[in-house]
């Protein structure tokens, strides 16, 4: 047994006496959750469980808490998100949230596995400087993981690795991913405002229906995966909103809609926005209407260094934890930032049926209080990865 062996034995072990305490703040935020931007509180609470010092603001909202090591070296930053989204909660739980805001995500657990690693950290000693990183905005834009790249205090850290680990409905209970390359998509938003001439329904041949142009847009905007990208990589366009008139008979003057771009290559990415340009467009120019397209771009594909996965893969089979090697996902996450200017690793953490619901982001999606541990043995374990390389 190496010595990295022992410390991770004796780091999960002080892990579960941490777990109680860890599972109380779980749903002491979960009942109490914050929007993207207006963390403070949130912050707040987290820091004082980690019992360290009020560590330094980052990204507004945020904050970053360091924990020394025993030995000097590189920093390993540990993440965990502290927004909730805009979802009215429906799990009937005691601790549920009240307000119109939920963690549908798993962020509370995310946050108590992280307390619970890093405090047990603080009593076993750790050899690295490890780094809690506190992060808003995960879940909108302008993102908090760009802000806190940007604000160079990861530099100011000595940060050479950052780990993530996020609940997973789509993997079984006691699985965790640990995959190499791109696990998570690039996102572009983009909104479209198709103008024609609107006027009496029963009179269709004196319009410009916008709405006519705007439904063939969405229908075409799907040939941007089946035929503008290879599809052995893929990419996904999905329209989440739509937006046109106001009664049967009247054919408005516009209609709107918003959608998102995800790709898993960043090469594919300005081939696949020039289409989507020329689609909608082109589109609604056959419709004798005009279009106007802006586009926001968010998230880069999220690549998890080989090293860094490989070694967390041994240490996740330490903990007896089932390892998958294929999980990717077009969700985006805007972990990708620290990815890009150091080495990353986002690992998944199964849930499997225990969730209740088979999608993050539902008004039903509630993980056990288990998966805390869960999230802690792969941070713990993406730590130990850094540390041996």
């Amino acid at each position: 047994m190496t010595e990295l062996d022992e410390l991770q034995d004796r780091w999960e072990a002080a892990v579960e006496a941490e777990l109680p305490s860890a599972i109380g703040l779980r749903h002491r935020v979960h009942a109490d959750p914050r929007a993207s931007g207006d963390e403070e509180d949130t912050a707040r609470i987290v820091v004082e469980a980690l019992g360290i010092d009020d560590g330094i603001r980052v990204a507004k909202t945020g904050r970053a808490v360091l924990l020394p090591g025993t030995r000097p070296g590189p920093a390993v930053a540990l993440r965990t998100e502290l927004d909730a989204l805009p979802v009215t909660e429906r799990t009937g739980v005691p601790w549920a949230s009240e307000t119109p805001l939920m963690h549908a995500c798993g962020h509370d657990v995310h946050m108590a596995a992280l307390v619970a690693t890093v405090r047990a950290a603080a009593v076993v000693g750790v050899p690295r400087p490890l780094v809690a990183l506190l992060q808003p905005r995960e879940e909108t834009s302008p993102s908090g993981a760009l802000d806190i790249v940007e604000s160079g205090v990861l530099t100011e850290y000595g940060v050479e690795s950052v780990i993530g680990a996020h609940v997973q409905p789509r993997l079984a209970a006691g699985v965790v991913s640990a995959v190499p390359g791109p696990v998570n998509a690039s996102t572009d938003e983009f909104d479209v405002v198709v103008r024609g001439q609107g006027g009496h329904a029963g009179y269709p041949h004196l319009l410009r229906d916008p709405i006519l142009a705007l439904s063939q847009i969405v229908v075409s905007l799907q040939q941007l995966a089946s035929r503008r990208v290879d599809p052995v990589f893929g990419a996904v366009c999905s329209v989440g909103r739509i937006e046109a008139g106001t009664t049967a008979n009247v054919v408005p003057n516009e209609a709107r809609l918003s959608g998102s771009l995800r790709l898993m290559r960043a090469e594919d990415r300005d081939l696949a926005l020039e289409g989507l340009a020329e689609v909608v467009h082109g589109t609604a120019k056959a419709h004798g209407c005009r279009a106007e397209l802006e586009i926001s771009p968010c998230e880069p594909v999220l690549h998890n260094d080989a090293g860094l996965t490989q070694r967390a893969h041994r240490r996740l089979v330490r903990t007896g934890a089932g390892v998958d090697t294929d999980f990717r996902s077009f969700g985006a996450d805007d972990f990708a930032h620290y990815c890009g200017m150091t080495r990353g690793l986002m690992m998944f953490v199964g849930l499997g049926d225990t969730a209740g619901v088979p999608s993050l982001h539902d008004e039903l999606f509630l993980p056990p209080d288990a998966a805390i541990g869960q999230v802690a043995s792969a941070l713990i374990a993406g730590y130990l990865a850094a540390v041996e390389g």
